[in-house]
């Protein structure tokens, strides 16, 4: 049985695994300095099962470890070496001691020991010693290095162990065609997941997803709306543009504009003029003549370099260029069209429009644009146990804060949205409230009522007026999703729990409203972080956890949870910053290793 095991390197990890007595030893002191005249640079790991020591008693170094020093670093203009006093009480973890490894110094990492790891393995084996073969038990064995009596499947590479140079070419070719494995984010929405609605082990939260967009299907109502009136809208259909950008060739920035070729002639040129932003010179530019020039003015016809002002120097209309042999052909000029072209898509159909689609727009003079039509979204609570704010708190009852929470978040995502309020427990008011929203609105959301084996009014009503399927998501928070179809518009009933509500609506109501409004190709984010401190969770479901993530003095980001994580604790989401997502195959993150998160920028 082998441990997970994950490459925290950009360079290969290569094990060798035997049997006490094997040699494997023996075959690593033969086989470095053979790698190493093919220009191989070797890093070597190897696991001690004993205690240690590199030092020599009496020596100050020694001697500053046993006054208590927990690191100390010897250093020579030969070699330095870092001890570590590092007590652990199982074996140490060879994804921390890959980390002292500096990977830009070398090609490869050869690893003795570590055989229960699922890291790649040269497998040693001596038929005479009569050790079972480790492959048959561990999938990372690439190769088996032995002798001839022992017998190997024509699936594994057999290597001639008492043949070093062979050994050597494996070696040599395992590291010059290793690839990086590619990085498996914890949910995978684009993955086409076999997945059934009503199976009793319930949905992962990749299968919930694309359960949910296969129900989705996009608005195809358009309208045409002024450019200052547009605010995270999508765009109906592709935006040609119709000039260049920029329009005309011009300058980068403040200096003389000259023909590049003279100035192998000369350094010297003649000021013949001066061009500023908004005009141009009239005639062309002749050898040995330079034109006063500033940043976004039209080069002058024969020009083809600009040098900055700070590096030139003037007199009596003459300039001089300094530094000539670091001038390049062509620098500080802005090619008309070089970002833009005439004819080129300036912004594809399904794009949503922020600040910087809308100055682009405007910076090709389109004024009118043709949207998508808002999706509609009405939103309800349920239960006669919710009180609206503003309103006196009755006894046992609680405010309702989640169709705050679902509004604004359904605001940031451009739509146009219906409050219908708290609507009391009551099957036929639920039902005609249900049906009165579709007839409005694109999506209904509610939120409460929805847990599988739950006695709510809202099932009953859902029943009377459309199909929906209540399901059990592998996640916390958040594991009842109710999602359906209310004559044509879509229907999602959440959690009640505060936070689960703003997780299942991040996941799954979000990529739904995108789709439905048009927007093409989008992915929620994720992004790599080192775990503060170990964050655990239950292997099969996926974890969201409330996180602040920081960028810490060694310029990497670093996250951390908000602290209790109960799934009505709305503080928790206030404090935060980002979802730790923790995926289902994965049970605890120590602390130091690499965790995705969701940053909460884009939309809370």
């Amino acid at each position: 049985m082998t441990t997970l095991f994950t490459n925290p390197l950009p360079i290969p990890v290569l094990g060798f695994c035997a049997y006490s007595g094997t040699g494997k030893t023996t075959l690593l002191k033969q086989l470095i300095p053979l790698l190493n005249q093919r220009g191989l640079r070797l890093a070597v790991i190897k696991h001690a099962h004993h205690n240690f020591d590199v030092d020599i008693p009496g020596k100050d170094s020694f001697e500053m470890r046993k006054a208590g020093a927990r690191q100390v670093l010897v250093a020579s203009h030969v070699r330095w070496a870092l001890m570590t006093e590092d007590l652990v009480e199982d074996d140490p973890q060879l994804q921390h001691l890959l980390r002292q490894i500096e990977a830009d110094k070398v090609d490869i990492v050869l690893v003795e020991g570590f055989k229960k790891l699922a890291l790649p393995k040269i497998e040693l084996h001596r038929a005479a010693h009569n050790k079972p073969l480790i492959h048959i038990h561990d999938d990372n064995i690439v190769a088996i290095a032995c002798c001839d009596e022992t017998k190997v499947p024509s699936s594994l590479t057999r290597l001639d162990l008492n043949n070093v140079a062979q050994i050597a070419d494996f070696v040599q070719n395992y590291q010059q065609t290793w690839q990086p494995a590619a990085v498996q984010l914890p949910i995978n929405s684009s993955e086409q997941q076999a997945a059934t609605p009503n199976d009793q082990h319930g949905l992962s939260v990749s299968q919930g997803i694309t359960n949910v967009l296969a129900q989705v299907v996009p608005i195809n109502r358009n309208e045409s709306l002024n450019l200052i009136d547009v605010d995270n809208r999508v765009l109906a259909h592709d935006i040609i543009s119709t000039v260049n950008v920029p329009q005309q060739t011009n300058s980068a920035m403040d200096g003389y504009a000259f023909i590049f070729q003279d100035l192998k002639k000369s350094q010297s040129f003649k000021v013949v003029g001066e061009v500023l932003a908004g005009h141009h010179y009239s005639a062309t530019l002749q050898a040995g003549e330079a034109v006063r020039i500033m940043t976004g003015a039209t080069v002058p016809q024969g020009a083809d370099t600009i040098q900055a002002r700070e590096l030139v120097t003037e007199q009596d209309s003459i300039i001089t260029i300094l530094e000539p042999g670091q001038v390049v052909e062509g620098q500080h000029v802005r090619l008309a069209g070089e970002d833009i072209a005439e004819g080129d898509v300036a912004l594809a159909a399904g794009s949503r429009l922020g600040a910087a689609e809308l100055g682009l727009l405007a910076s090709l003079g389109f004024n009118q644009l043709p949207l998508i039509e808002r999706p509609v979204v009405a939103v309800f609570s349920t239960g006669d146990e919710v009180s609206q704010p503003g309103q006196p708190l009755k006894p046992n009852c609680i405010y309702d804060s989640n169709r705050y929470t679902i509004l604004s978040m359904a605001k940031k995502l451009g739509c146009q949205v219906i409050d219908l309020g708290i609507i009391e427990d009551n099957e036929q008011t639920l039902t005609d409230t249900l049906r009165s929203a579709a007839k409005q609105a694109d999506v209904v959301i509610s939120s409460g009522g929805v847990s599988v084996g739950n006695a709510d009014y809202i099932k009953t009503a859902l029943a009377n007026v459309g199909d929906t399927h209540f399901w059990r998501i592998n996640m916390r928070p958040g594991r009842p999703l109710a999602v359906g179809k209310i004559d044509q518009s879509l229907f999602f009933g959440l959690p009640g729990n505060p936070v689960a509500v703003m997780v299942a609506f991040l996941q799954f109501v979000q990529p739904a409203i995108r789709k439905l409004a048009g927007e093409s190709h989008w992915q929620p984010q994720f992004m790599p972080a080192i775990a503060q401190h170990a964050l655990r969770s239950k292997t099969g479901r996926t974890e969201f956890l409330r996180g602040i993530y920081t960028i810490r003095s060694d310029g990497k980001i670093h996250v951390s949870t908000t602290g209790a994580q109960g799934s009505g604790m709305l503080s928790s989401m206030v404090n935060a910053n980002c979802l730790i997502v923790i995926g289902d195959d994965t049970a605890t993150i120590p602390a130091g290793e690499s965790v995705f998160i969701q940053p909460f920028a884009s939309l809370l």
